[in-house]
């Protein structure tokens, strides 16, 4: 995953697994808590899920200002480039 492509595919893949969510309704302004129903339950598995993915530890901090789809991809980004 280096792209944020790559890095959004990838999340697709993983809100229709852990959340059941229909990858047609996730796009990069998709707000997680209003349009995808993320709740903060959701919102650690995806933590944990992008930790497994990534190889790196995730810091709460870090993911508080995440709103967005495009949030998290960049966070991603971030996280596999600086790690």
């Amino acid at each position: 995953m280096k792209t944020q492509e790559e890095i959004f595919q990838k999340l697709v893949s993983i809100f229709e697994e852990l959340f059941e969510i229909e990858p047609e309704k996730i796009t990069l302004e998709s707000n997680l808590y209003q349009d995808l129903d993320i709740d903060s339950i959701d919102a650690v598995d995806l933590v944990v899920e992008l930790k497994k993915i990534t190889g790196k530890k995730i810091q709460p901090d870090d993911f508080k200002m995440v709103r967005t789809v495009q949030d998290v991809v960049d966070q991603v980004e971030n996280l596999v480039k600086n790690g």
